[in-house]
């Protein structure tokens, strides 16, 4: 999810000012972003070397962690604003760090490759996995363990009792409210603890 106008879109839910932690925040250009163009600051958490360089030479303060080892060193409220951009479908616990997210922040905001975009389910009636711009990967080497569509995460923030404050699809850059389950590639949440 690297598109400016994706990154864009995701940066207007941060409100001005915000103190941030960028959970799994690759080479460090959303919070990049966010501190140049939004007065954010914060902290982004990332486990592969060669992204923590990335970010340290961008300027963004980083701190390299397996986020599977949870989150405990940060307390209640520590931030203003979470985000889980591309990060939750990588996790082995992702309901957990989901929690985490609703803990250690006013808001929390996830972005994720929404499974049933009708391309992926129209690759499954054929028969195969789908192979997407948005899922780049054959089935048998795709980092994510875990799909999941645009409902299921509404079921999951029922479940977990979080408050979905915004919620819309993203394809090709645009916003798409309409049928987002069905029209959209990408699943964009806004939440709070309930």
């Amino acid at each position: 999810m690297t598109d400016r106008t994706t990154l864009q879109t995701i940066a207007q839910l941060v409100p001005q000012g915000a103190r941030v932690l960028d959970l799994g925040c690759g080479d460090g250009a959303l919070l990049d972003y966010l501190q140049r163009e939004r007065g954010c600051s914060g902290y982004g958490i990332e486990i592969a070397d060669g992204n923590v360089l990335a970010c340290v030479k961008r300027g963004v303060n980083v701190i390299q962690l397996n986020l599977d080892q949870g989150l405990s060193l940060f307390d209640d409220d520590s931030f203003d604003v979470v985000l889980q951009i591309d990060t939750l479908q990588h996790l082995r616990n992702a309901e957990t760090m989901l929690r985490e997210t609703a803990r250690i922040g006013k808001l929390g905001i996830v972005a994720f490759p929404n499974f049933a975009h009708w391309i992926n389910r129209l690759s499954i009636m054929r028969g195969r996995m789908p192979v997407t711009k948005r899922l780049p990967y054959q089935w048998y080497d795709t980092p994510n363990i875990r799909v999941g569509t645009y409902k299921d995460f509404e079921v999951l923030a029922t479940k977990n009792r979080l408050a979905i404050l915004d919620a819309f699809g993203l394809q090709d850059g645009k916003v798409r409210r309409f049928l987002p389950n069905l029209t959209a590639s990408t699943a964009v949440f806004k939440f709070e603890r309930g």
